[in-house]
C-alpha cells in the first residue's frame, strides 16, 4: 500500500502556518511531508514564500514520526550546493529517525525554475547544462556528508578546505524531480528516488528501465471546500499556473510573467482538472489514480486557506477509505 502523505504548499502560507498544518496532518494520520522549497510563489495572489529550511527545524519540534522530504530544492544556483549540504544534514540531524528507525528527512532536488534561481542575476542555463549541474551538485553534497575535508574544483562548482561537522546517525537519501525522458533518466543514475506530479505509470517505468530502484513519489493538489463553486473560485485564483505549459513553467522569471501567461486558463479548466469540493468519491478517485500507477508515496495538498479543514475531513472520510 502506498504511503499517503500531506502536501504544504509554501507559496501559499507563511512558515507558523505550515508548521501548525504538519502537526496537525502527523495527528489527523497522514503518514509523510512535502514541504516545497521556493523564493517566490507563482503568484502574488499566492502571497507566501518562507525559507523552507527555518520552516523545516520548526517542523522538527513540533512532529514525532512522520518522514519529511523538501519538494523539491535546487542546489545548483540561488544557494550552492556545499550549503545546501550543511543545511540538510542539520535538519536530519534535527528531524532524527522514525520510530522503526529509518532516517526521517530526505532532500528532495530539481533543476529548478527561473522563477527562484535567477534573483542573484546568474545566467539561466538551457536544461541539458542545469542537469549537468545537478549531478555534480548530488555527487558534491554526497561527498559532503562523509564528514571529511572536501576539495572540489568542478565544471561548475568549486568548494575549499569544507567539512561538515554536524552530521545526522544516518545519511539522508536523496530524491530527484523529474520531467522528460532526459530528466527520469538522470535521476534513476544519480539518485536515491523519482519525484514527479504527474500520475504517470510510464514515468516509473522509464525510471526503473534507466536502472532506478528507489522510491517513487508523486504530488496531486484538491480545494477542499463545502461550497464547490468556491472551491474553483480559489483553486483558479491561487493555482491556474498549474495550465501554463511544457518549458515556460521553468523559464518564466517572475509571478508577473506567469499571471500574463495564465491568462488564458479559464475556471472550468480549472474545474474539470481540478478536485473542487466535498464529493469523497473524487478525493478518493484522485488519490487512487497515483496509488494505481504504481507510486510508492503520494502527497495531497490543499489550495486554498482552510488546511484545517482539509486535514480534518481527510482524516474522516479519505483517508480511511484509500486504506
Amino acid at each position: 500500500m502506498a504511503t499517503l502523505g500531506y502536501f504544504l504548499s509554501s507559496e501559499e502560507h507563511p512558515g507558523s502556518e505550515l508548521v501548525s498544518a504538519a502537526a496537525a496532518a502527523e495527528r489527523a494520520g497522514f503518514e509523510a511531508l512535502w514541504l516545497s522549497d521556493h523564493f517566490h510563489p507563482w503568484l502574488d495572489e499566492q502571497g507566501h514564500s518562507p525559507f523552507v529550511w527555518s520552516v523545516l527545524g520548526a517542523i522538527s519540534a513540533v512532529t514525532e514520526r512522520v518522514p519529511v522530504t523538501t519538494a523539491v530544492t535546487c542546489p545548483i544556483m540561488r544557494i550552492h550546493p556545499a550549503v545546501i549540504a550543511q543545511a540538510a544534514a542539520t535538519t536530519a540531524e534535527l528531524v532524527g529517525k522514525t520510530p522503526d528507525g529509518r532516517g526521517r528527512f530526505s532532500l528532495g532536488v530539481g533543476t529548478g525554475e527561473a522563477l527562484n534561481e535567477h534573483i542573484l542575476g546568474d545566467h539561466w542555463p538551457r536544461p541539458e547544462v542545469r542537469l549537468q549541474m545537478l549531478a555534480e551538485a548530488v555527487a558534491l553534497i554526497r561527498e559532503l556528508w562523509k564528514g571529511e575535508t572536501v576539495d572540489h574544483d568542478g565544471e561548475h562548482y568549486v568548494v575549499e578546505n569544507a567539512r561538515i561537522y554536524t552530521l545526522p546517525s544516518y545519511t539522508p537519501d536523496i530524491l530527484m524531480s523529474g520531467f522528460g525522458p532526459k530528466a527520469v533518466q538522470v535521476a534513476a543514475q544519480i539518485a536515491d528516488g523519482f519525484i514527479t506530479t504527474s500520475p504517470s505509470a510510464d514515468d516509473i517505468a522509464a525510471y526503473r528501465r534507466a536502472g532506478g530502484r528507489g522510491r517513487t513519489q508523486a504530488g496531486v493538489k484538491v480545494c477542499w471546500h463545502e461550497d464547490k463553486g468556491q472551491a474553483v473560485k480559489i483553486a483558479h485564483s491561487l493555482w491556474r499556473t498549474s495550465g501554463v505549459p511544457g518549458q515556460l513553467s521553468q523559464d518564466l522569471p517572475t509571478p508577473t510573467h506567469f499571471d500574463q501567461a495564465s491568462e488564458l486558463v479559464t475556471p472550468e479548466m480549472t474545474a474539470s482538472s481540478v478536485v473542487c469540493g466535498t464529493d469523497v468519491d473524487e478525493h478518493v478517485a484522485a488519490l487512487r489514480e497515483y496509488v494505481d500507477a504504481g507510486f510508492d508515496e503520494v502527497y495531497v495538498a490543499q489550495m486554498g486557506p482552510d488546511q484545517e479543514g482539509m486535514i480534518h475531513f481527510y482524516e474522516r472520510e479519505v483517508l480511511p477509505r484509500i486504506r
